[in-house]
């Protein structure tokens, strides 16, 4: 059911859903402010056997789409998850409440992002460089939920091959910001 990055095999969740996919639409359920559904993506991971990667990523996220200095809270909460976990022995993590915690937070968060347009507008746009270049079985069955077409991001491979390009992500993704605070590049998406 899982399978090994590389070698033509793609990473799959518990329910069949692409690792990839999944990951995506944690992120930009959490930008949209969708706390049910971003949290069903997060805990689809975590029950997958990937905790150490959606901490991994709900720090990105607190960092790359939220405003202000969330990223110690949710910091706080991935610590208490690892000393829940620190002498497990080879069984399941404990502690899921915390993921669940962090992303209530990251989604009532006001958005923004600004370190990622600081980082890509700005950095790589004086380097001269374009933002534009740089599980079947279980569809029908009742706990299935599809993975959006935001999701579907010059990210993903299934956007990728839609054509998708970095320029409509940073315009589809500062547009879907919710709650969102104003940001000191906004003016380089909107321009």
């Amino acid at each position: 059911m899982f399978g090994v990055a590389g070698h033509g095999m793609k990473l799959r969740t518990l329910r069949g859903y692409d690792f990839s996919e999944v990951s995506s639409a944690m992120q930009k359920g959490i930008r949209r402010g969708e706390t049910q559904l971003a949290g069903y993506w997060a805990l689809e991971l975590w029950a997958s056997g990937f905790g150490n990667y959606v901490w991994k990523r709900l720090l990105t996220i607190s960092a790359e789409d939220c405003w202000g200095i969330i990223t110690q809270e949710i910091k706080a909460l991935y610590d208490s998850y690892a000393l829940i976990n620190a002498n497990l022995s080879g069984r399941q993590a404990r502690g899921r409440i915390f993921i669940s915690k962090a992303v209530i937070l990251l989604c009532a968060a006001k958005k923004s992002r600004d370190a990622d347009h600081l980082q890509n507008f700005v950095y790589d746009e004086m380097r001269g460089v374009d933002p534009d270049t740089l599980a079947d079985d279980l569809r029908n069955a009742p706990e299935y939920v599809p993975i959006p077409e935001y999701a579907f991001d010059c990210h993903t491979r299934r956007g990728k091959a839609a054509g998708k390009t970095k320029g409509d992500f940073f315009r589809a993704e500062h547009s879907a910001l919710f709650p969102m605070q104003q940001g000191i590049f906004d003016s380089l998406v909107d321009g």
